[in-house]
């Protein structure tokens, strides 16, 4: 294996007990994506190659879900310590030397600008251990950093603190840069003798200070970036704040957020300048929203595509579904995957589509189900309107080609073709194909009977 400048291992074996969870910890999502998508995408960010994930409790469901971030995975199978973890990356990086950054799947909001930093620092002090480190007002709990000025002593957890130590303020975020191949023989001789028999990674800086290498710290600037997740509160603290970093950034790239703290929206998602969001609108997956759009209270956007100018108005449902520019959907639409709208498209309030495409302009203002539908140009679809798609067995197509107006409380029943600019009369049931410029309804003769309600009237 060719030298690397970095590499990195991040740990995700565990399973997370406090989560309450039949789901491994590190899948829990957090703005769209698993908890140990985010050390993985920084890994990435910072050139680390290789980058290696850890992985035991539900290791295949651990590995399917992170599968395109680019990683090598790792087994660790049975779970004797964090040392033991990074021990279990030991062969991807076999040949590797240089600066290997190991991080924790669990600690989703550390920045990489942050890391930037510790990476500069453990180099410029060539060290062999620089572990990151952050002052808390109240480090109860936590592993504490003994230093001698720049050089750090050892670290101390909690129950082994004296009572001067523990007054220390700086302690142990769990990341690390550590000098590779040393890092790994000093697991090995350091072994697993001590009452968890487990290999600790803190031994690893007494390893350094006997062979003479230096060790580091570096405090992070904000506490917050370490937050490990070990909890649903947790998780749910961790959501806000990066919650928070995600709006900013669209706010200072030119997205107005009416009530930020009341609008969520995914990591993955992409918005143009000039877009307006109103509240409680989530944005989820990879979503990507053109300028000049507005969306309105209540709308609930998955994995679709927008072009510019698009209005979504309250509480509309779109997932998977590509929209042109100029287009209009809602109040209470629900647009489900398969749905493209081409352009200047109107749908009012409680449509739904499903694999339906509608050419340029054509509208459904109201009430309508169009489902496995190809919709041509300019074509008004009356209120009440449903493609009548399944006939309990298959899925079966509607054809409108351009120019048609088809009357309020008509069915298509599926296989149908309507012709171009033909006229559907209100209250039809379509089951055979229209030829074009033809007038097609299918209602049953009117009959009335003068005087009936007045002799039923008088009568009672």
């Amino acid at each position: 294996m060719s030298e690397q400048k970095r590499a990195a291992v991040i740990l995700a074996a565990g399973k997370g007990t406090r989560m309450k969870s039949d789901r491994a910890k590190v899948l829990h999502p957090l703005a769209g994506l698993p908890l140990a998508a985010y050390p993985a995408r920084i890994s990435r960010a910072l050139g680390c190659d290789p980058a290696v994930l850890v992985v035991g409790h539900q290791a295949e469901e651990v590995e399917q879900a992170l599968a395109g971030e680019g990683l090598g995975f790792a087994l660790q199978e049975e779970q004797l310590g964090t040392g033991h973890a990074l021990l279990c990356a030991a062969s991807a990086l076999e040949g590797f030397r240089g600066d290997l950054l190991l991080l924790c799947g669990d600690v989703p909001l550390i920045r990489r600008e942050t890391l930037e930093r510790l990476l500069a620092y453990h180099a410029a002090e060539q060290a062999a251990v620089t572990v990151l480190t952050a002052e808390l007002a109240n480090p109860k709990g936590y592993g504490r950093i003994v230093r001698d000025g720049a050089e750090v002593l050892r670290i101390v957890e909690e129950k082994d603190a004296s009572q001067k130590e523990k007054l220390i303020r700086e302690i142990n975020t769990g990341l690390y840069v550590f000098a590779a191949p040393f890092v790994f023989e000093a697991l090995r001789g350091v072994g697993r003798d001590n009452a968890q028999n487990e290999y600790y990674l803190t031994d690893v800086l007494a390893a350094a200070r006997a062979a003479g290498k230096k060790v580091r710290a570096l405090s992070v600037s904000d506490p917050a970036e370490a937050m490990g997740i070990n909890d649903r509160a947790q998780l749910a603290e961790a959501a806000r704040i990066m919650r928070e970093r995600i709006n900013l950034e669209h706010m200072l790239a030119g997205v107005s957020l009416v009530d930020p703290q009341n609008t969520y929206i995914d990591a993955g998602v992409d918005i143009a300048p000039d877009t307006l969001i109103h509240p409680n609108v989530h944005l989820r997956g990879a979503t990507r929203i053109g300028t000049g759009c507005e969306i309105e209270p209540g709308a609930v956007i998955s994995d679709c595509i927008l072009g510019e100018g698009v209005h979504v108005k309250a509480g509309t449902v779109m997932s998977e579904a590509h929209i042109g520019d100029a287009c209009t959907l809602g109040p209470m639409a629900h647009l489900r995957p398969g749905t493209v709208l081409k352009g200047g498209n109107k749908l009012g309030n409680f449509v739904e589509t499903k694999k339906a495409v509608l050419d340029e302009k054509a509208q459904a203002s109201h009430l309508t189900y169009l489902g496995d539908a190809e919709v041509g140009r300019n074509v008004n679809i009356g209120c009440g309107t449903i493609t009548c798609n399944y006939d309990g067995v298959n899925k079966h197509k509607t054809i409108i080609e351009d120019d048609v107006f088809v009357g309020s409380d008509t069915q298509f029943v599926a296989p149908v073709r309507i012709g171009r600019g033909s006229l559907i009369g209100a209250g039809s049931t379509i089951t055979k194909d229209v030829p074009p410029g033809a007038l097609a309804l299918s209602r049953a003769e009117q009959k009335t009977i003068e005087g009936w309600a007045d002799r039923k009237r008088k009568k009672k």
